[in-house]
């Protein structure tokens, strides 16, 4: 039987966008994610992150201090009581990527690379599933992967596709 997953973009989702956030010192967490992502664990589904980390393709910080970073932060949603199941990130960049990762990439949102993979991964239903993005090209990614329901976090006049949450406790509505 395929699973449902919450997909959630990083930078503007789970934590304030900086700009380019590779520590934790530097990592805010926004308010009601840890409820949010406990919510979705109670309610089935799998939690899955989906991210463009182009600071790694510019050469601002390390495939590794990524991964030591996602480490932390999935030792926060643990110790408040949520679980996030899978990461994908994708480093690359178009035009502003360092030597292996200046590349157009099927991974890179807005095409739904990440998506797909993790469906593939997991075994996901992604039109049983549920899209949190703060940008258009989040939204993009789900639409062209089949995502069921697409939530915008953020101002109504940009959503566009997709239905717009003022607040992250507002997503668990959209939970079947």
């Amino acid at each position: 039987m395929l699973k449902r997953a919450l997909f959630l973009d990083r930078d503007g989702v789970i934590n304030l966008n900086h700009g380019y956030v590779s520590r934790k010192e530097d990592f805010d967490f926004i308010d009601g994610i840890f409820e949010l992502v406990a919510s979705a664990n109670r309610a089935g589904y799998l939690v899955v992150i989906v991210t463009n980390q182009a600071g790694i393709g510019r050469g601002y910080y390390t495939e590794e201090d990524f991964h030591r970073l996602m480490d932390w932060v999935g030792g926060q949603f643990r110790a408040h009581g949520g679980t996030i199941d899978a990461v994908y990130f994708c480093p690359d960049h178009p035009e502003h990527g360092i030597g292996k990762y200046l590349r157009e990439s099927a991974c890179r949102k807005p095409a739904p690379g990440m998506l797909l993979q993790a469906a593939s991964d997991h075994g996901i239903d992604l039109g049983a599933s549920i899209m949190v993005g703060d940008k258009a090209s989040d939204i993009e990614a789900g639409l062209a992967a089949g995502v069921g329901t697409l939530l915008y976090y953020g101002r109504d006049d940009e959503a566009g596709n997709a239905i717009c949450v003022g607040a992250l406790k507002d997503v668990s509505a959209y939970f079947k």
